[in-house]
């Protein structure tokens, strides 16, 4: 792990420290769903920027690994753009939380709606410029890596790209369950629906290819056509999912 470490801040000392920091954000924001009973839609407020957080430091962790395999690119804009606008959007999202808030879908005044729309904007910008990442490995000035391990890379920012933007099925409809309110009982944690539709179930799998598909072939798969096949494999469950929601049934139906 210290090497690993010692790795990564060689590699991209910026997105070390921004997700350095989100992962501490992600601990102090779950320790603070035992201390707090303000709620949002029935659900503990903190747990919302828990989520993001964590997911945020290991989308900077990842990104800031692969970085390290193109030669000669200065990630210095890339660097700012991710830390300028995912960190607008936790810290938003944590505000809300303190005042028991709703941070997306919020268009109850001016302000809120002005933020909202800031955050649909600031995940536009980065998805965008992950997708630029993903295009840079595509050409010449990459290390020489193992072809599966390349296509992994590749295909998991694809993937990643692709529901990320799946993300404004929600924001057109203004709400995350399909066929029933938002709010309600859910999974444990991640609080997708039981009983109704969930985009973010697709949202997650299919953003998480970015961690899942280069880590199970680089030390599982160590095959082109295998780590091909695993990204369909894993795009089609993503996809799944999303028709699931689209359908309005959940994911893991709950007890009636």
């Amino acid at each position: 792990m210290k090497e690993f470490i010692q790795t990564l801040i060689v590699r991209n000392e910026s997105l070390f420290w921004f997700g350095l920091i989100c992962l501490i954000l992600s601990i102090v924001f779950i320790s603070l769903t035992k201390f707090s009973n303000t709620k949002v839609l029935g659900i503990n407020a903190w747990i919302k920027p828990f989520k993001f957080a964590f997911s945020t430091f290991l989308y900077a962790w990842a990104m800031a690994w692969f970085i390290g395999y193109l030669n000669h690119y200065q990630a210095a804009w890339f660097n700012w753009v991710i830390i300028i606008t995912l960190g607008f959007e936790i810290i938003y999202i944590a505000l809300q939380a303190y005042r028991g808030q709703l941070s997306h879908f919020n268009l109850s005044t001016p302000l809120y709606a002005t933020l909202y729309s800031l955050m649909a904007a600031a995940a536009s910008i980065a998805t965008l410029a992950t997708a630029y990442i993903g295009l840079l490995f595509f050409g010449n000035e990459i290390q020489a890596l193992p072809n599966y391990y390349l296509w992994s890379i590749r295909l998991g920012i694809f993937l990643f790209v692709l529901f990320s933007f799946e993300g404004f099925v929600m924001g057109t409809k203004l709400k995350h369950t399909i066929g029933g309110p938002d709010g309600g009982e859910g999974l444990p944690l991640l609080n997708w629906s039981k009983k109704y539709g969930d985009p973010r179930v697709a949202h997650f799998i299919g953003m998480h290819a970015l961690q899942v598909i280069p880590f199970l072939s680089f030390y599982f798969f160590k095959n082109t056509l295998l780590t091909f096949i695993l990204a369909i494999v894993y795009g089609l469950l993503a996809l799944f999912t999303f028709f699931q929601a689209l359908q309005g049934r959940p994911f893991i139906k709950g007890k009636e």
